[in-house]
């Protein structure tokens, strides 16, 4: 098991976390990071527990807002599949309207040659 060496607010914390996901444990307290730093310039140090709140509510709204997007980018893939199915549907649909018309225009034009022949 790793552990990572994390500095937020100017304060170091040790955190443990699993082989080979260092780098990404940082990335993300470099994330809550830049959240924090913001937030204590806006707001002045109003102490770390508030200013890691404040930033964990942060995040959660872009969370949530993530969550939202991705709802309603599925909904929208899920639209557009039904739509394919049904342009697909259509399309075959089409083509077999169109191959009995050319059977029947194939059988018309042997009748005539037939026709012709006998003539």
């Amino acid at each position: 098991m790793g552990q990572v060496k994390v500095s937020i607010n100017d304060r170091s914390y040790t955190v443990a976390c699993g082989d080979g996901e260092e780098e990404h444990v940082r990335e993300l307290a470099s994330y809550i990071n830049k959240h924090v730093t913001d937030l204590a310039q806006e707001v002045g140090q109003v102490g770390d527990a508030r200013l890691l709140l404040m930033a964990g509510l942060l995040i959660a709204d872009e969370l949530s807002d993530a969550f939202q997007k991705n709802k309603l980018l599925e909904q929208e893939i899920e639209n557009l599949s039904g739509s394919r199915a049904s342009a697909l549907e259509r399309s075959r649909e089409a083509e077999a309207s169109l191959a009995d018309v050319m059977d029947d225009a194939a059988r018309r034009i042997e009748d005539l040659a037939k026709r012709i022949e006998a003539a």
